[in-house]
């Protein structure tokens, strides 16, 4: 085996050396390149070292228990890296990086994406062959006799068993298995996890849970790599740092507490899901609740507890089953089979198999009570009369500000407002940044010399003729001067609102940037890395200070920018300060894909839920859409089409819902319910008594 690891890795070599996709001089390394030296030099190590190992083991008689998991962490980590390598090569025929390299940026891509993705598949598709081969090799090995236990299997093939929930945990998402994601299967996707969680010791449980944290956010968040050069590598390596850390105390928990443990994973998983969301680093997207979307009914309980509650609905039914089979496993032969070389007796195997019904019983109740709730609900909100129905026009014009044409973009968003204003419309919705040319910088200088500034002239002369109120995403800026005296200009991404008759009446700007990528704060504390981010192309803007709400003489609503509308708790303050409905603008055209938009969209549409108002969306290219205070999709567009969309917005009688009133109060409680618990598990009479 060890011979075979040192054949592959020095072959490995030899083409990287005088291969078709030779790496350059060290000196001319980027980093990537030098994690993938760094990752082959392991290989070849480790196959060193098994050789002695495997000369040692058969002088002596013996086979070192430890030789098998090799390969298996081997092959994880190299599983990561080729996925991180193939979704970058999808940058590589993409215009602004085409401008990119030419310009000499400190990225090294191949000129068509096809040849990327190749050279990728060269370099990590032998080790991942490899690993795999040698992984069968050890675990179809025939087990020594009275070895082979019920439970075993969970041990012997965890890993499979891991990637099998990566899989169910991406696909009940929208994905590219199916755009409106298999919701139902959300109920199910965690429950082999958490029987390997079970079955293996505590630090192997860590290992494959944060494999299958990684492996899950990678593919679900796979579109990031279109977005810039460093996002999916950060978001992964955050993720990485936040599951490790979800992770170690809530297994411990999960194995200490024999009675209760069925409610420690959903308890832990929604404190993860509510601190991973919060503060600069927040990033609220795969919340296990939002796979539930399209099931109306449930999803009500969303105004008493948020999205959080059918997060927490969603992993108690997958830690109740979880608990059900393990009780059915345990109490087949009075043992867990947690490792076939040193399996752990259970005292009682059939209060084991009692306890899992009963997880399985209260989870299904908890279900019941959530339908009905919901149920009732909607009855009751059909009830209430609509005061008001404004008629909103929303565009999709199909174009990315970043790439496209400017004045070919103002075309096209002319083209189709001009087509909506057919059935008069009260407001005229233009997506994020739909207008790129600064408003404020270039209406004060002249047509005759700039050609931004005549774009921008022919923008208002439109906008006055429209007699229409018009909303529009723009840059904005403003000057200020720093410490020293000297001036400085702060951007800002922007929504800026026009009355009929020309007027600018009101800016709004995002207070919520994307960490990394649209925001930085420590520019001084970390020069170096601030450097890093803008050697890759990373546009930086500055966050606003005021949480708008845009008066019309029909309603008043606010204008959550692009990913803003996933903060349910920001959200939940637009409404507090007076806002009727929730009008998002975004651009998702980046991404090249609907499921980035679909993904985008249905998690705003717990927004409607969680504050019983309605909810719009204007994208650039999709989901563009309505969506009733319900949280039910009533009219959208198709994606990636020049598109309008004209709907009569209901808004009824205001109802301030719990979780409007007192926001992310139920993850705050699982939080503080969590430390109790930790705190109770360093007295073993306590572990007992639960």
């Amino acid at each position: 085996m060890g011979f075979v690891y040192v054949a592959v890795t020095l072959g490995l070599g030899a083409l990287l050396y005088w291969g078709p996709y030779a790496l350059p001089s060290l000196d001319a390394l980027t980093y990537s390149e030098y994690l993938y030296l760094a990752f082959l030099l392991a290989h070849l190590v480790c196959g060193l070292v098994l050789i002695s190992t495997t000369t040692r083991a058969r002088r002596l008689g013996t086979i070192t228990s430890g030789m098998y998991r090799i390969p298996e962490v081997f092959f994880v980590l190299c599983l990561l890296l080729y996925l991180f390598a193939y979704v970058y090569a999808l940058n590589a025929n993409m215009d602004y990086i085409q401008r990119f390299i030419a310009s000499g940026g400190a990225v090294r891509l191949a000129l068509d994406t096809s040849q990327e993705r190749l050279a990728a598949t060269v370099k990590f598709g032998p080790l991942l062959l490899l690993n795999a081969f040698f992984y069968l090799f050890w675990r179809l090995k025939p087990a020594a006799p009275g070895a082979i236990l019920p439970g075993a299997a969970l041990v012997r093939w965890a890993l499979p068993i891991v990637l099998l929930s990566v899989v169910l945990g991406v696909v009940c998402f929208p994905s590219f298995v199916s755009l409106e994601g298999l919701g139902y299967v959300a109920f199910l996707a965690l429950v082999p996890l958490l029987l390997v969680f079970q079955a293996n010791s505590l630090g192997w449980a860590v290992f494959y849970g944060l494999a299958f944290g990684v492996l899950q956010t990678m593919l679900l968040n796979s579109w990031l790599g279109t977005y810039s050069l460093v996002t999916l590598q950060l978001v992964s390596l955050v993720f990485a740092l936040l599951y490790l850390l979800f992770l170690v105390p809530t297994l411990w928990l999960y194995k200490s507490y024999r009675k209760i443990g069925f409610l420690i994973l959903p308890v832990a998983w929604i404190a993860f899901e509510y601190i991973r969301s919060s503060g600069f680093l927040g990033y609220p997207w795969g919340l296990w609740g939002v796979t539930q979307y399209q099931f109306t009914s449930l999803v009500q309980i969303a105004a008493v507890t948020g999205v959080w509650g059918v997060s927490f609905l969603v992993l108690l039914i997958n830690s109740g089953l979880a608990a059900a089979l393990w009780g059915i496993v345990s109490s087949r032969s009075g043992d867990t089979g947690a490792r076939p070389e040193r399996s752990i007796q259970i005292r009682d195997p059939q209060s084991q198999a009692e306890r899992g019904l009963s997880a399985l019983l209260i989870a299904s109740l908890v279900f019941l009570f959530c339908l009905l709730f919901g149920t009732f609900s909607l009855g009751r909100l059909e009830k209430q009369p609509v005061l008001k129905r404004p008629r909103l026009a929303l565009i999709q014009q199909n174009a990315d500000p970043r790439k496209h044409n400017y004045r070919q973009t103002f075309n096209t968003l002319v083209a189709l407002s001009d087509e909506a204003k057919r059935y008069d419309p009260d407001l005229l919705v233009w997506s994020e940044t739909a207008f790129v040319p600064n408003i404020s910088r270039w209406s004060q200088l002249k047509p005759e010399e700039h050609s931004y500034a005549a774009l921008v002239r022919d923008f208002l002369t439109y906008q006055n003729d429209l007699e229409r109120w018009l909303l529009t995403g723009n840059d904005d800026y403003e000057l200020v001067r720093d410490s020293t005296g000297a001036e400085q200009r702060l951007d800002y991404n922007a929504a800026i609102l026009f009355d009929p008759d020309g007027n600018r009446v009101r800016t709004y700007r995002k207070l919520r940037l994307v960490p990394f990528t649209e925001y930085f704060p420590w520019k001084q504390q970390l020069p170096g890395f601030y450097n890093w981010l803008k050697e890759r192309d990373v546009y930086l803007w500055e966050p606003g200070q005021e949480r708008v709400v845009f008066a019309h003489p029909l309603f008043r609503f606010s204008t959550p920018i692009c990913f803003e509308d996933a903060f349910p708790d920001d959200v939940r303050l637009f409404v507090r300060e007076g806002a009727e409905v929730i009008v998002n603008i975004s651009n998702d055209y980046w991404s090249l894909t609907e499921v980035e938009g679909q993904q985008h969209g249905v998690n705003a549409f717990y927004r409607a839920v969680e504050n019983r108002i309605p909810l719009v969306r204007a994208s650039a290219s999709g989901l563009t859409g309505y969506v009733d205070s319900a949280g039910r999709l009533v009219a959208s567009v198709p994606f990636y089409e020049e598109r309008y969309l004209v709907v009569d917005v209901e808004i009824r009688k205001p109802t301030l819902t719990v979780y409007t009133l007192f926001g992310d109060w139920f993850p705050r409680l699982l939080v503080g319910v969590l430390v109790v618990f930790l705190l109770l598990s360093v007295f073993p009479p306590m572990r007992r008594a639960f």
